[in-house]
């Protein structure tokens, strides 16, 4: 559901003197740089997962050395990177719109949080009363709970708005040589055959995982940068950026896992149009053939090619990053 990477060095927050001088939008087209080359880096192992969760049954056993043998074998070493570019192309629009509602999210939490009165129960009453501490002293910082809220509304507006080119990833990933002449074409063919709901298949289960994700992710990253403050910290409530980036691939880790089986069932909506004699199934109904068929096991279909790229995604993305940023000018928080 989330790419491992550039997720972890942009900032969820900027301060009001990089509103004003403008530095925030140099973070992030660092971060779309460091983005688009993490995901370039990783693409094959992108397209060995998306293969796998679609066509890795019992019946085909596919594994990850067999799974490459026959990319390369159908199409080439170029095929290996098949998806890759509306992968990369998505990056601007999903990062603008999900900063945009993240931002308008936060101010709305900061004016019910200057006002201190509730005038009515429901979420932001258990906002108000489940935050005890504010994440370090600026007093403009959410909550940890006012930012999971936030961050899984402004995460579900911003895959809501570029679903279509989810969709379009995963058909342009399995597609055989030479059946789609490029992204317009494959757009094209979709809508002809399938209409405009063919673009959003797959999206609730895509929702759905954001909550555990988000909830996970925020959870064992607090935890794990906490006790490392408890009790390596001497003097500094800051703990590097190494120590934040080991806490957030590993809190990263735990919420992919926790949403993987939405994740594969999201995949397999999206490419059910593509198997010859598929049934198109709902989520519910994919969910039980596939526990049926393939045990709980086969929910996590192409779990080792997306873990195996979650090292070398996050140390491109932060090379990357640190590099683009002192191109633009920007100061290391």
């Amino acid at each position: 559901i989330f790419d491992v990477g550039e997720s972890l060095t942009v900032p969820d927050e900027f301060t009001a003197e990089e509103k004003q001088t403008g530095m925030w939008w140099r973070h992030l087209v660092a971060g779309g740089g460091a983005g688009a080359v993490s995901r370039t880096c990783t693409a094959p192992l992108d397209r060995l997962k998306v293969l796998m969760q679609v066509h890795g049954s019992r019946s085909s056993n596919m594994c990850i050395v067999g799974g490459f043998t026959q990319m390369i074998h159908e199409g080439g070493v170029r095929s290996l990177w098949r998806g890759n570019g509306i992968n990369v192309v998505k990056i601007a629009p999903e990062t603008a719109i999900k900063f945009m509602a993240y931002e308008q999210f936060r101010k709305r939490f900061m004016v019910f949080k200057s006002m201190q009165v509730i005038e009515r129960p429901g979420l932001i009453f258990l906002v108000h009363l489940q935050i005890k501490r504010l994440i370090g002293t600026d007093q403009e910082t959410l909550g940890i709970l006012e930012r999971f809220v936030a961050g899984s509304l402004a995460g579900a507006i911003a895959q809501s708005s570029i679903y279509p080119m989810e969709v379009l990833k995963t058909r342009l990933a399995l597609r055989k040589t030479g059946q789609y002449s490029g992204i317009a074409d494959c757009a094209k063919r979709i809508f002809q055959k399938e209409g405009f709901r063919a673009f959003y298949k797959g999206y609730v289960p895509n929702i759905l995982g954001i909550i555990p994700y988000a909830g996970i992710d925020l959870a064992v990253y607090e935890t794990l940068k906490n006790s490392w403050l408890q009790n390596y910290a001497t003097d500094s409530v800051n703990p590097g950026m190494f120590v934040l980036l080991a806490c957030g691939t590993a809190s990263s880790t735990c919420g992919q896992l926790a949403s993987y089986p939405l994740a594969l069932v999201r995949t397999r909506m999206q490419a059910q149009a593509t198997l010859e004699g598929a049934p198109q199934m709902s989520m519910s109904g994919l969910f039980r053939q596939i526990v049926r068929t393939e045990g709980v096991a086969g929910l996590y279909r192409g779990l080792a090619p997306n873990f195996m790229k979650v090292i070398p995604s996050v140390s491109i993305s932060y090379v990357v990053y640190e590099n683009l940023k002192m191109t633009l000018g920007v100061q290391s928080r």
